[in-house]
């Protein structure tokens, strides 16, 4: 799970609505070779209005209504933080018109410079080291106190020959 306090690079599937969805009347976008489809998008529960982040898409099939894509999210400027999580789903929109729907199968965060960090892991933190060594009950100390010999010669010995 990564927080969105700045930029993202992503990897998943679009899936552009038809005109009969209310999406693109021209259909699915054309990318070209030297230009990202850029659009606004949001990631529910919030919605254009109050959560919009730029998002500009590369990679994907021209003209296929479903396909594999690789993309960028930007925050607007006034963000509130959001999770983007593998599974998640960004409505991509064209102004507060939804045209597809992204749905996020990798997600990095991007440093200023464009590179990619890998995500954060979270582990489980090793256990505090006991202050004192475990031990017995007192009742068992005493049982193991009793049962030992007081001296060697009380012991039975058995001659090895």
């Amino acid at each position: 799970m990564v927080m969105m306090t700045g930029s993202l690079a992503v990897r998943g599937t679009v899936v552009w609505l038809t005109p009969q969805q209310g999406g693109r009347v021209s259909g699915p976008p054309e990318p070209d070779y030297d230009y990202d489809y850029t659009a606004t998008a949001f990631l529910p529960p919030r919605t254009a209005e109050d959560g919009q982040v730029g998002i500009a898409l590369r990679r994907f099939a021209p003209g296929a209504w479903r396909s594999a894509a690789e993309g960028i999210l930007v925050p607007a400027q006034d963000h509130r933080a959001q999770q983007v999580v593998p599974g998640c789903i960004v409505v991509v929109t064209e102004g507060i018109r939804p045209v597809g729907l992204f749905t996020v199968d990798e997600v990095e965060i991007l440093t200023a410079d464009g590179t990619t960090i890998p995500e954060p892991r979270a582990t489980t933190p090793a256990p505090e080291a006991l202050s004192t060594p475990y031990r017995h009950s007192t009742a068992a100390a005493r049982w193991a106190d009793s049962k030992q010999p007081e001296s060697p010669t009380d012991s039975p010995a058995v001659a090895l020959t």
